[in-house]
């Protein structure tokens, strides 16, 4: 694998060109996404990619993971794959820049087309002939899980497989206790969206986040329109997942199983999954391990 300071040097500057040539094989460097909205025209948003180097391997998985609130895309590559060397041997490592350190879910500073942003990435690596197509795993955490989350309500993409939220299980506009929720330009949730069935999700909540409410409730400081945001119970949205997903049980009252202070709650064979993290705030995600998420991803198998 190359070394951080290597991919970070090595700056691409790739458009936003509708197509690829078929034979061509995506490399480590920074790549973009042209955008115009309200704030901005003709913008590049900032993509890090990093291919492993693994020359008898032809195709890879790819790994998107989206920043908190006040993040960025370089801090998160430096971090996640210091931590999480064998995925970085085993997967594409996709790091998106938010506008204004941030991704547009409510009452944010960026006004940006996110979900448009993570489609175009998706459908630009999958053009490139050392892609599984059918093989895209995107997550976030804090606010990036929640672009995950409306991902995984709106995208109608074939290749996202896995989503993973780290401390954001669904918010109350995602999800008005009876419908699933679009966006919508000006985030005001007004249309009833349909998830794409099929889709694997996971979830990461820690009991003690005093910045998202595990039992749900409204948040003490994450703005909203109509004063803060309120969010859905973790163990009712993982359920509310599952239920989408094909599910037809009763909702777990207890755990699945537990491991030391995860109890896990898993729904459809694990493919729709929540990890209780005991005594864990808002940087619970770090309780997960990667051979967990590596479980969760299903490995490098081709799935085209």
């Amino acid at each position: 694998m190359k070394s951080l300071m290597l991919i970070l040097s090595t700056v691409l500057t790739v458009g936003d060109a509708s197509f690829v040539d078929a034979a061509e094989q995506l490399k480590s460097g920074a790549y973009y996404i042209t955008q115009s909205w309200s704030q901005e025209t003709a913008f590049k948003r900032l993509y890090y990619v990093s291919v492993p180097e693994r020359p008898n391997q032809q195709k890879f998985p790819v790994f998107i993971f989206l920043h908190g609130h006040g993040g960025n895309a370089k801090k998160a590559m430096d971090e996640f794959m210091r931590r999480h060397t064998t995925m970085a041997s085993r997967y594409v490592m996709v790091f998106a820049n938010g506008y204004k350190t941030g991704w547009n879910i409510m009452s944010e500073h960026s006004k940006a087309d996110d979900l448009g942003f993570i489609e175009a990435i998706v459908k630009k690596l999958s053009t490139y002939d050392n892609i599984q197509k059918g093989n895209f795993s995107v997550m976030g955490n804090s606010n990036g899980a929640a672009l995950v989350n409306q991902l995984a309500i709106e995208s109608k993409l074939p290749n996202l497989r896995n989503y993973v939220s780290a401390v954001s299980p669904l918010n109350v506009y995602q999800h008005d206790g009876k419908n699933f929720k679009a966006k919508g330009a000006d985030n005001n949730y007004q249309v009833v969206a349909t998830p794409m069935s099929g889709k694997r999700l996971m979830n990461i909540s820690g009991t003690t986040d005093d910045l998202v409410p595990y039992h749900g409730g409204t948040s003490k400081y994450i703005p909203a329109k109509d004063g803060k945001l309120g969010f859905v119970d973790a163990e009712e949205s993982i359920f509310l997942w599952a239920r989408r997903m094909g599910y037809d049980g009763e909702k777990l009252s207890r755990p699945s199983r537990i491991d030391r202070n995860l109890e896990i709650f898993s729904y459809l064979n694990g493919d729709v999954i929540h990890y209780k993290v005991i005594n864990e705030g808002h940087g619970a995600a770090w309780a997960i391990s990667e051979e967990i998420l590596l479980e969760f991803l299903g490995g490098d198998s081709e799935n085209d």
